[in-house]
């Protein structure tokens, strides 16, 4: 199972229903980390650092950082992207199914879209 990082915009009933579903996952939130505010680039070279993937709701921003630290060659570790306006219930579903079948380094340099 892979550690992820919760960006600040990511709805909480996510995160939640997510902690409900795996009680030893590895999540934490930007705002526990110090990290509220900050810009997406620095977000993503922290998750990188830590080897979480980020899951947000960010499509517009956060894709474009995320390829271009691939296109540097820096470390990715992956981006779950989770459309805002998706029924929460489905999006814990389907990031429930992603966490269960892919294991660590199997995102890296990869942006997923939930729910597909």
């Amino acid at each position: 199972m892979f550690s992820l990082l919760a960006d600040e915009n990511l709805d909480a009933n996510i995160v939640r229903g997510v902690l409900r579903r795996f009680r030893d996952i590895d999540i934490v939130r930007v705002q526990d980390v110090g990290l509220s505010g900050s810009d997406d680039q620095t977000i993503l070279a922290w998750a990188a650092e830590q080897g979480r993937v980020l899951i947000t709701h960010d499509v517009e921003t956060v894709t474009r950082y995320a390829f271009e630290r691939v296109d540097a060659h820096l470390p990715m570790p992956g981006v779950i992207e989770i459309v805002a306006l998706a029924p929460v219930g489905k999006a814990i579903e389907d990031l429930a199914l992603t966490i269960e079948c892919l294991g660590d380094g199997e995102l890296d340099n990869q942006v997923l879209y939930l729910p597909q």
